[in-house]
């Protein structure tokens, strides 16, 4: 027996002795460092998966190779597994397991322990400074708030050490923002402490998200001052409740909710996932959270989510009796009411949460595709290669078109993409030499067989992917040129366009079968963009083909007629056909009489023998 074969007989018969109960397990290494901390609803079950035969991923395979012991402990119940596992994680730090990354400190609102306390936004929380409120992820909602509170209450701006006794003892004087109405000057007793304090109570229920609240006692005090005639002092008032009013309606309002609620919603990738956390307090959304945690080995989004509850939750200090999650977890917490809603307002709530977690997943990887850009070119030929089955990545795709005019000036392209990047000094351009009439199918047959007949003669790398400008007809002839007759294996896919002349669809396999490619997705776009391409580099070839046959077939047959006399000549009158309606005089101002004369006589026997065609009315 080898070595590891009795370090695995030896970890069996640990997991043989646990109990089916739940609780933590810790893996620990050689060095009896931790490496990997989990949960489990049942120990002896759940840690002896980890040593079947056969195991689903790598990394978990790498994981089981490092283990030489096992620590467990055994808890009441589900809920004290899954604390106690994120307090493992955090403690130890452990090398394989999710970790959480969190870089960035959000703002939050400080209310002073003064005598008269100050309201300010920031990110250094201290214990002695007071109460603080937040964090706040979304600076935008925080300053509206500090503005509301300002205008409604006009706390304190100054930063002096104030206090009954130094204000009794005349210590102080009005500033600035007394004269500005920013203050109501309780530095010299122009406001009273009480009155103060009642307004920091206000700005402390607006802080804690219960703003609704506040506007129902605001309209109990307003009419309760205008049974007592003291109007001025409700009119005042009702300012205020205007005001929090329109704060309340631009929030982002739920439902008029009784409890608490948090939303959390994940969207998974290969190595990280992003999970939303949604704070709401009297139908008012207070907090919203995105963060990023890596996966170590192949977690399930089940156990992620759980973990990113219980984190979050722990370090919000939330205490909702609600969680709202979109799809049904293993995880039972104690005294709260977990929710997967199909409809109405909690699953507004939902879709919302959801929402923002692909926002935020989409910002992370364009930011990555902006420091790498490398790397957006190879997830493009990885989805391709995924979405076609292919057996390779298509590092060099080429693309055909034709194009010719009722089958006159038949003319094809060829495009090549390297690296999802145009190679333009390979393009190619192809007159049609054996077709003879507008035939399409017959006429990319020649230029495939050409292209790699000559590409086999000079031992030139083969593409790894042939896409075509056309649908199965188009795709059928490829396949017949370079399978049966070159005997080359190239995957062949196929860009179809609807009767709008749009791509629609992506076609691939013999026979074609559509494939599912998002019309908004960067591989639609990407396909497209190199139809795009081949049509322009195919048309373009062919404009200037049909360009160099409208100016030949009228001035460069005629004897004694040079380049520079036919350039003077079209510069002048612009085109052919004006040219022949010219007048000798008018002709020999430009080129003198000889030439005047000979241009004359051969146009006119052009003219005698066969009508002006509409390729040299149009030049």
């Amino acid at each position: 027996m080898t070595k590891d074969e009795e370090r695995i007989a030896r970890l069996k018969n640990i997991v043989q002795a646990m109990p089916e109960s739940p609780g933590c397990y810790q893996y620990l290494d050689e060095k009896g460092t931790i490496i990997y901390v989990g949960k489990a609803k049942n120990l002896k079950r759940r840690v002896s998966s980890y040593f079947m035969k056969r195991v689903d991923r790598r990394k978990t395979e790498v994981l089981v190779s490092k283990i030489q012991d096992i620590a467990y402990v055994v808890v009441p119940s589900d809920e004290d597994a899954l604390l106690l596992e994120n307090n493992l994680i955090k403690k130890h730090k452990p090398r394989y397991n999710i970790l959480l990354k969190d870089d960035k400190t959000y703002p939050s609102v400080c209310v002073t322990n003064e005598d008269f306390p100050r309201v300010f936004k920031t990110r250094n929380l201290t214990a002695r400074g007071g109460k603080y409120y937040g964090p706040f992820s979304h600076a935008g909602t925080l300053n509206n708030m500090l503005d509301l509170i300002n205008r409604m209450y006009k706390v304190r701006r100054c930063r002096m050490p104030m206090s009954e006794d130094s204000v009794s003892q005349g210590k102080h004087q009005v500033c600035l923002e007394y004269h500005i109405k920013n203050c109501l000057a309780p530095c010299v007793a122009k406001q009273t402490k009480a009155d103060y304090l009642r307004m920091i109570d206000d700005v402390r229920e607006i802080l804690s998200g219960n703003t609704r609240n506040l506007c129902c006692r605001m309209m109990d005090e307003m009419m309760r001052l205008s049974d007592e005639m003291r109007f001025e002092e409700a009119a005042a008032l009702k300012q205020r409740y205007d005001m929090a009013r329109e704060f309340v309606e631009k929030s982002e309002v739920i439902a008029n909710y009784e409890h608490d609620i948090d939303v959390f919603s994940i969207a998974d990738e290969e190595n990280v996932c992003y999970i939303n956390f949604l704070h709401v307090t009297s139908g008012c959304i207070n907090q919203a959270f995105t963060f990023e945690f890596k996966k170590k080995i192949d977690e399930t989004v089940e156990d992620m989510l759980s973990l990113g509850i219980v984190e979050m939750r722990s370090r919000y200090k939330s205490r909702a009796k609600e969680i709202i999650v979109p799809f049904a977890i293993d995880t039972e917490l104690h005294g709260v009411t977990i929710t997967v809603p199909q409809r109405g307002e909690k699953k507004h709530l939902l879709d919302l949460s959801l929402a923002n977690v692909r926002q935020y997943k989409f910002d992370r990887l364009k930011q990555a595709e902006k420091l790498n850009p490398e790397q957006r070119s190879v997830n493009l030929m990885k989805e391709l290669q995924q979405k076609l089955g292919l057996p390779r990545l298509p590092i060099t795709i080429e693309c055909f078109d034709n194009s010719n005019i009722s089958g006159t000036d038949a003319v094809a392209g060829c495009v090549v993409f390297k690296k999802t990047k145009p190679a333009k000094s390979e393009y190619r351009k192809y007159n049609i030499k054996t077709v003879e009439g507008p035939d399409d199918y017959a006429s990319m047959a020649e230029v495939v067989e050409r292209r790699y007949r000559r590409m086999i003669d000079e031992q030139t790398p083969l593409p790894d992917l042939i896409i075509t400008d056309g649908g199965k007809g188009q795709m059928e002839v490829v396949r017949r040129v370079v399978e049966d007759v070159l005997h080359l294996s190239i995957p062949i896919a196929g860009l179809a366009k609807d009767n709008r002349h749009r791509t629609s669809e992506i076609l691939y396999g013999f026979p074609p079968r559509v494939i599912g490619v998002e019309i908004n997705s960067a591989l639609f776009k990407f396909l497209t963009r190199i139809q795009d391409e081949v049509h322009r580099y195919a048309i373009t070839f062919h404009r200037e083909k049909r360009s160099k046959h409208q100016i030949k077939s009228a001035l460069d047959d005629i004897r004694g007629i040079g380049p520079a006399t036919k350039a003077a000549l079209l510069k002048h009158f612009k085109s052919v056909k004006r040219i022949k309606e010219a007048s000798p005089d008018e002709l020999a101002a430009v080129v003198g009489t000889a030439k005047a004369r000979i241009v004359a006589e051969a146009l006119a026997a052009t003219s005698d023998s066969a009508p002006a065609t509409p390729a040299e009315d149009a030049r």
